[in-house]
This record gives C-alpha cells, structure tokens and sequence, in this order.
C-alpha cells in the first residue's frame, strides 16, 4: 500500500516522479498473475435493450478501468470506491483500509455485443487475481480485496453461480475470495479517470497491467478491441 501512495502522490512533477520510479519496478514476488482460461458461466443477465452496469473491485482501479476500456461492447469505464459511504470516499482516505471501500469499476456495456457473463470472465480470468485476499500484487488492504457489487438481483445471482463453478472447476490453486457485497459507486478524483491510456509509460502500468491487456487480446480475441472506451 505504502508503494501505491507514492506512485500516485508522483503524478505532480517530474524529480518526483523520477525517484519513486526506482520504488515501483516489480520485485520477484510482485509479477503479474497469468490469465487462467476458464469456463464461462454456467447462467447468464437476460439480454434487454440500452445500456447496462456492471462494478466490479479487483485490486488498483487503473489496471481494472485498462483491461475494460479494450472490451468490445464496453462504453465507458469509471474508476472509483465501491462500499463505503460518500463522506470518505477520497483517496486519501480509502487508502487507509478503514472506510469500508475498494477500489472498483464502473463499466457501462451494451449486452448486446458483451454480457455480463462474458464481463465476468474476463474479471475472473484477466482482469485480476480473484484468489488473493485482500490484496493484489503489491497492493494490500482491503480497499485492494476482490469483490463484485451486483446492481440487480440477476447479476447476483449468475455471479453466485459462476463463483461456484469456478471453485469446482479446479482452475485456480486456491479458492476464489471474491465476495458480493452491496453499496454504492463514488466516483474518483480526476487524475485517476483513464489513468493507463493518459499515462502509458507510468512506471506501475508497465510492472503491473500492460501484460494484463495483453492477456486480454490473447486470451479473449473476439471481445478484444484496439479503440479503449472512454
């Protein structure tokens, strides 16, 4: 946690910048998971007219917000705090672990070029670790923990029922720790909104979730495109 506060307290000048650098370059015990090829779910979200949602928490929102923007079907992706109540949802703050927040997603789709069930796979295969509790990769606390926030009781339930598979699936090397919980999506500051496209080169985009786009073209080529939503 330490080290994300730093990278993200760079983003003002360059000396800065230049010095935590040197902090954020990956480690042994700091590379980026492999995607696992999974199955998809065993239900789906009944296809309806317009736009969906869809939040998901996976680990620092910049990798989670990258992997979506390059999803076919996807129109916008927002980063921000999921959990918690509005007075504490500052970075700040969630930082600290003691809010109630993680660090999430808020993808806008259409489910007629993407489900949500096609979302969850790659959230679960892509997008991040869903079998690290309360951390991913360097970042730790819970406001780092895995978790999905169903916005109707069908979301609930086909991410209920997908969790399960994957646990019988033998897939993962331990059990999955992503949990559904409820509460609402705040919106984060500015400087966090389409983090990976403005900020290709950041030294923690580079250690941590390039490969994870990359996964996505190899992985999911279908749902891959090239053109990042806003």
């Amino acid at each position: 946690m330490i080290m994300k506060k730093l990278v993200s307290f760079a983003i003002g000048g360059g000396a800065v910048i230049a010095a935590v650098a040197a902090i954020s370059l990956p480690t042994t015990q700091q590379t980026v998971e492999a995607a696992v090829t999974i199955p998809p779910p065993p239900t789906n979200v009944v296809v309806t007219e317009g736009n969906q949602v869809a939040v998901f928490a996976g680990g620092c929102f910049w990798g989670m917000e990258g992997v979506f923007q390059h999803v076919r079907g996807v129109r916008s992706v927002v980063s921000g705090y999921a959990g918690g109540s509005a007075e504490t949802a500052t970075y700040e703050q969630v930082g600290t672990g003691r809010t109630g927040h993680a660090e999430a997603v808020r993808i806008v789709y259409d489910p007629s070029v993407v489900t949500y069930g096609e979302l969850l796979r790659i959230y679960f295969s892509v997008a991040h670790d869903p079998t690290q509790v309360n951390r991913q990769g360097p970042d730790v606390g819970p406001d780092y923990r895995s978790a999905i926030f169903p916005q109707n009781a069908a979301q609930r339930s086909v991410s209920r029922r997908y969790i399960a598979l994957l646990n019988e699936s033998g897939r993962f090397s331990r059990p999955i720790a992503t949990q559904l919980e409820s509460g609402r999506f705040y919106r984060a500051e500015d400087y966090h909104q389409n983090f990976m496209n403005r900020n290709p080169r950041h030294p923690y985009i580079l250690a941590h979730d390039v490969e994870k786009v990359e996964d996505l073209r190899a992985t999911f080529p279908d749902m891959f495109t090239s053109t990042p939503a806003a």
